[in-house]
Parts: structure tokens; sequence; C-alpha cells
């Protein structure tokens, strides 16, 4: 066991806390029923879910007419509501694999959660492209499949075609990185089930785990190679999404700042909302004692560095479009700044450039409601950097007698707040049939980094 400085905080609080009270904990929500706060934020999930299915009912029964999109702007709220959930999708398995690989113990209360936050948040970016082909029946076009199903080959030429292999590749591995780091918790509470069903199937789901030593040696190499692989997957899916737009000659996307900016900025909103869970969960299944101040503070300054990034991005933008002397390009952010949607792009640099910065304060950065708050913030920021993106770019067409304004009907607004509610459906119902936090690996590191024992190591009962 590696011993670990003493002036390093604690990373399990609890004086008392031993591995039988962190299984205990863990299948606690699991085990017993739920309270009212989960009751409470789950209900509210479910009512957004079923007005947002509604609302995607009403789009492929009616067609994307529905929503406000026009001749110009012919890519609007949808494609913003895709690109901002795949970013989201992002952080999760950043967080797992590239900790995982830099032996950090600190992910260990968040991973969990963070990995299901990619699932769900995929899933999400992948309805809409279904949903604004129009006819989403015929969705599978979108793979190369053989003619004998269509008249429509696929162009290999196009993005927007590695775009689809690139999620999917990264859908697959996040997956089985996911449940591979489930598999030992699952054959935990297999072992504690009292009901002949619930021991079926987390007997099933663990694949008949037994715990010996030959079993955790693989669970180490599989869950390092899958890491690994997760890892530059995580890089090539936001790289390619920007090249949706940096392909085209549009003014205020032809730039090839596009894919680390993308990057960043994914990592950013993805950890703002891993910030958004983890404090939640955190609140509704009393983890206290395992999401500690530590952790909060850790995800605060990951924050503060990537949202410094994402502001050097905007103002290498800015600069760029007026060294490069198109007049276009420099109209194009000029535009954005001082143009019709002006506020828009006031909201993305205030939410994005300005409020992270905030965390330079410990005060601040160590408060929970702060942090709750600024999550949020960042949450929405991230949403209009992509709305000010595609939108502002799209309005002001080359022919001014094709300039026009984007206007959300109510169907754009309810699928968008549905797939927030779906999201958090799938996050909560997680919650209570799954281990929110990594049992097994938690119960590695309570010698090392748990308060009782550290109180015993240095005397101080």
């Amino acid at each position: 066991m590696v011993k670990e400085a003493e002036v390093r905080d604690p990373l399990i609080l609890g004086k008392d806390v031993t591995y039988h009270s962190i299984t205990e904990d863990v299948c606690r929500p699991i085990e017993s029923k739920a309270g009212r706060l989960w009751w409470l934020v789950f209900g509210i999930s479910v009512i957004l879910a079923i007005w947002g299915t509604g609302m995607i009912l009403y789009t492929i029964g009616r067609g994307i007419g529905v929503w406000g999109l026009n001749n110009t702007i012919d890519w609007a709220w949808d494609i913003t509501n895709f690109v901002w959930w795949v970013g989201i999708g992002h952080a999760g398995t950043l967080i797992s694999a590239v900790l995982l690989l830099f032996r950090q113990k600190w992910r260990m209360a968040i991973n969990r959660s963070a990995e299901a936050m990619t699932i769900f948040a995929v899933i999400m970016a992948a309805l809409f492209p279904g949903i604004h082909m129009g006819r989403i029946w015929l969705a599978y076009f979108v793979f190369p499949v053989p003619n004998q199903f269509g008249s429509l080959w696929v162009n290999f030429n196009s993005p927007l075609l590695w775009d689809v292999f690139a999620i999917s590749t990264y859908f697959s591995v996040s997956f089985v990185f996911w449940y591979i780091g489930l598999i030992p918790d699952f054959a935990t509470i297999r072992d504690r089930a009292k009901g002949p069903i619930a021991k079926k199937v987390y007997g099933l789901l663990s694949f008949g785990w037994t715990g010996n030593v030959k079993a955790w040696v693989r669970f180490e190499e599989v869950s390092l190679v899958l890491a690994g692989l997760a890892t530059p997957l995580v890089f090539s899916v936001h790289s390619i999404v920007s090249m949706d737009f940096a392909t085209s000659v549009i003014p205020g996307w032809h730039t090839t700042i596009f894919p680390p900016y993308f990057v960043a900025g994914a990592v950013f909103s993805g950890f703002a909302m891993v910030q958004t869970l983890l404090l939640v969960v955190r609140k509704v299944l009393h983890f206290e004692h395992y999401i500690t101040f530590q952790h909060i503070e850790l995800m605060n300054r990951i924050i503060t560095i990537t949202g410094s990034i994402v502001g050097v991005a905007y103002l290498s933008e800015l600069f760029i479009s007026w060294y490069s002397g198109v007049e276009y390009e420099g109209y194009a952010f000029l535009n954005r700044a001082t143009g019709p949607y002006w506020w828009s792009y006031a909201i993305m640099m205030t939410a994005n450039v300005i409020s992270p910065q905030l965390f330079w304060f410990k005060k601040l950065r160590t408060s929970l409601l702060f942090s709750f708050f600024i999550s949020i913030i960042v949450n929405i920021g991230m949403w209009f950097e992509r709305f000010v993106i595609i939108v502002t770019s799209l309005h002001r067409d080359y022919i001014p007698s094709n300039w026009s304004m984007f206007h959300p009907t109510f169907v754009d607004i309810g699928v968008y707040l549905g797939t927030i509610g779906i999201f958090f459906v799938l996050f909560f119902g997680f919650t209570r049939l799954f281990p929110v936090l990594a049992l097994n690996e938690l119960k590695s590191i309570l010698k090392s980094s748990g308060e009782a024992y550290r109180d015993k190591d240095t005397g101080h009962h």
C-alpha cells in the first residue's frame, strides 16, 4: 500500500468508515426505498421527458416544418443541441480513462456517474440527426448499407459520415469501459440480493464474477487497455464534429482552430455537467463521505483551466478574423458581437470566459452552492456557444435578400427540454439500479486515503 503525505486531504471522510460500511452505503440506494428528494427530481424529469417525447412524436408525424428553420437558417436548434450533447458526452470517459492512466485516486468517487453521463448524453445527441432527417425510419441511410436497401450511397468525403463512425465507435468503447467497471460491483449486489429475481438478474449482469486473484488481474488489464483506447477517441470525436463546420466555406466556420477549440469546449462543458450531477447525487443519495469538498474543488480547478483555454480560443478567433484581412470573416465576428444576436454572444462570453475565473477564489471554489450555480451557468453558456456558431453564421447569407432570423417554435423548445428530461430519467433510474460509486475501487484506497486510517497511522484517535 502506498502511504500518502499527511498534507493531502483524505478522499474518504468519516472516522468510522470501514469496508463493510462502504458496501452498505453504496448499495443502500439499490436495496432500500427512494427518498422524497429523489422522487421530486425524478418526477420533474419524467414530466419533461413525457413532454419532450410528445414533441418528438409530433415532429415525426408532421415533419420538421414544425421547427423554426427557414431557407437561410437550415441548421439551428437541433444541431446546436446535437453538438451540445456530444460535448457533454466527452468528459465522462475522459475523466475515467485519463485519470485511470495517471493513477489519480480521486477519480474513484466520480468516475461511475461520469461514465453513465457519457452513455446517456451520446444517446441524446444521436437522437437529433435522426429526427432532423424527417423520416427517422430511414436513419440507417447514414451508414454505408448495400444499394438494395435504397438508392442512396454515403459520401465518404463528408465529415458528416465520419461523425457517424466516430460517435458510434466512441459510444461502443465507452459503453464497454463502463460495463467492465461495473462487473465486480454487480457481483457484490448479487451476493447481497435477497429476492430470487434480483439475484438472477445481477448474477447475469456480473457474468459469474468470482473475485479471485486471476479475475482481478484480468479486470485491471482490460480496464487499462480500454482506457488507452478511449482516450484518443475522446479527442477524435469532437474534432470530427468540428469539421462538419470547418470544411465548409461559411464565414465564421472555415477555420483551422475548430478541432482543438471544440475539444477544449467539450471537456469544459462535460466537466460542468459532471459537477452538476455530482452535487445532485451527493445531496440526494447522501454521499457526503465519498464526494468531498476536495473532489468539488479539483473539478472546479479543471473547469477554470478549460474555461481559460476556451476564452483564449474566442480571442484567437477575433484576432485572426481581423488579421486575415478577409472582409467576410471580419464581418461575421463583428456581427456576432454587435448584430441582432449580440445578446447570445454576450451570454456566451460572460458564462464561459468570466464566470469560471471566479474559481480563483478558494472560498468560492469550495462552496457547494456556488459550484452548482456556476456549473449550470457554464452549461447554459456552452449551449449558447453552439447557438452563436451556427445561427449567427447562417443568418447573414452572402446575398442580403436572403438574410433572415431564427425564431424557435414551441416544438423546438419542447424537444430540447424533453431530451434533458429523458437524460435525467435515465440517470436517476441508473442511481436506483446500479452502484453509483465504484465500491470495490473505493475500498482499494480506504487505507491510504481514508480519514479513519489516517488518524490511526498518526495516532490521533
